[in-house]
């Protein structure tokens, strides 16, 4: 304390000599809040010591709005702060983690020693960190989830700063309206709230786990089945059970499964396999936690998706494509398989390829194409690969030593046993991973559909490609696919694109579905949000 009033001294001392000099030079004083805030946090012990560069930048762009007066100096301000802090719970974030029971000392008639402009700081950073959280994100997606996007531009990331501060000293005369107002308009991030929060204001179910075992078809009878029916009921998809404990795996529990598997992206064929099983065991402690999982990954969704966009839920494999913040049209997707995941990138569809060829990729051609040849060079004829070297000259596949073959180009001339199908979607990215059709159709059937190599297959990809299109762009298209021959052109309005991941969703009627966490992305997330501090 007496250190930072010595300093503030100091600076007054050294300019008074100047103003009897020269009076017409105004010398702007130093406030002590100024002087605390240029010092933090070691001016400040209340404040946290790993306090980062962008929390001082947000607290001094705070301050300089606010002309560094203080900002919580009225008790009714900081009580009304707390409401809103506890009521963050529904959004899947933690309270405590907000210094909240610190707050409430604050307002207390004993409340804790601590320099007011100290206290001010601490209240404010505890502010801006929670509107900032529930804008964009308690955590930064790409440290938790890889995550790729066109570096922004430097006025893009101050004005992130600045949009907070700003709308935080708007919030300051009304802060029920000011969290409502950050906290993302997403239809699906304010029905998956609803739902977490209508779940976690009740006791845990107790669902009975079903023991492994082969495949349980209808009609058969296994000793599993009276644990099975009891499961359904107690989750709902069964509306009654009868005590006799048959083992006979009935039309009833049939449908009733088929419910289950519908409402869990899963194959709904009233068939328990291993997928099947997986699902039915999750607790309802984890199945909650997935949805709180989920509202952190809606809050980055909130702020990356834009008004007119294709949006891909990776873990769903599905498509939908927005209008003017408007979903107008969805369909099904074959995303990556584990091995070889699709990734979640931001960029823009700006290129359409027709009738394309297909240039293997290095991964494909040394794991999947080359072990095929070297077993019989009928392959390569058999599914109409053609051979480049380096400078693109055609080879023969005589001239290739497949034992160690160097640099080789294979590429899939343009036709109905092509991979790519009748259009590919171009975007930049650095994963060489781009939308296209297949000739795949049967397995778009299948749940939960990571198939490819990392690149999207789309259902209907030429409706798709034609919704990209002005209307005599969509002539000129017809007009050379129907010629066979490769054509690529630029899209003259590129579409944004955002491919995304969540693993859980609620459904017009309130109901939740969950998705298959193909990539086991959200154990990762979960304890990230758990360790995190502010």
């Amino acid at each position: 304390m007496y250190k930072k009033y010595a300093v503030y001294l100091s600076v007054s001392l050294l300019v008074t000599p100047l103003v009897s000099v020269a009076v017409e030079y105004a010398v702007p004083l130093v406030s002590p809040m100024q002087l605390t805030l240029t010092q933090l946090p070691h001016s400040c012990s209340a404040m946290p010591t790993r306090l980062d560069a962008s929390a001082q930048a947000l607290l001094s762009d705070f301050y300089t709005r606010q002309q560094f007066a203080q900002a919580w100096s009225s008790p009714a301000r900081l009580e009304a702060l707390l409401p809103q802090l506890e009521q963050l719970a529904d959004d899947g974030l933690n309270p405590a983690d907000y210094q909240l029971e610190r707050l409430r000392g604050f307002v207390q008639p004993a409340a804790e020693a601590i320099n007011d402009d100290c206290r001010d700081i601490f209240i404010s950073h505890v502010y801006l960190q929670a509107l900032q959280h529930l804008q964009r994100g308690r955590l930064q997606q790409a440290k938790v989830e890889p995550f790729w996007q066109a570096a922004a531009a430097p006025d893009e990331l101050v004005s992130v700063s600045e949009n907070v501060s700003r709308l935080a000293v708007i919030g300051l005369s009304d802060l029920p309206q000011i969290f409502s107002q950050v906290r993302p308009a997403l239809p699906q991030y304010q029905a998956l709230r609803s739902a977490y929060a209508q779940l976690r204001q009740q006791p845990l179910p107790v669902w009975q786990t079903v023991a492994s075992g082969p495949l349980l078809r209808p009609d058969m009878s296994d000793a599993r089945v009276p644990a099975l029916t009891q499961r359904l009921f107690d989750e709902g998809y069964l509306s009654s059970i009868s005590r006799d404990n048959s083992q006979l795996f009935g039309p009833e529990q049939v449908e009733a499964l088929k419910r289950f598997q519908q409402s869990h992206a899963l194959q709904a064929d009233g068939v328990m396999g291993a997928g099947t099983l997986a699902a039915l065991n999750v607790s309802p402690q984890a199945r909650r936690e997935q949805l709180r999982v989920n509202l952190e990954r809606f809050r980055w969704l909130g702020h990356n998706l834009q008004d007119t966009a294709v949006l891909i839920n990776i873990a769903a494999a599905q498509l939908t494509v927005y209008q003017a913040g408007t979903p107008v049209w969805q369909t099904r997707t074959q995303v990556g398989r584990p091995d070889r995941p699709t990734p979640l990138l931001k960029s823009q569809i700006s290129r359409v390829t027709l009738n394309p060829t297909w240039s293997v990729p290095p991964t494909i051609f040394r794991e999947d194409k080359l072990p095929e040849i070297r077993r019989d060079q009928a392959f390569l004829s058999q599914h109409d690969l053609q051979i480049f070297d380096r400078e693109g000259t055609q080879l023969d596949a005589g001239q290739v030593d497949w034992n160690n073959p160097g640099y080789v180009q294979l590429r899939q001339r343009a036709g109905p046993k092509n991979p790519l199908g009748q259009v590919a979607l171009r975007f930049a990215n650095p994963f060489s991973v781009y939308l296209h059709d297949t000739p795949s159709q049967p397995l778009f059937n299948k749940a939960p559909r990571a198939f490819s190599s990392g690149c999207v297959r789309v259902e209907q990809a030429l409706h798709l490609s034609e919704q990209l299109m002005t209307t005599a762009e969509r002539e000129r298209a017809a007009t050379l696919l129907a010629s066979g021959n490769t054509h690529e052109f630029r899209l003259s309005s590129p579409m944004p694109l955002l491919m995304s991941y969540w693993t859980a969703e609620v459904d017009s009627a309130g109901q939740v579905h969950y998705v298959s966490d193909i990539y086991q992305h959200d154990a990762a997330l979960l304890a990230a949000l758990d360790s995190a501090t502010l």
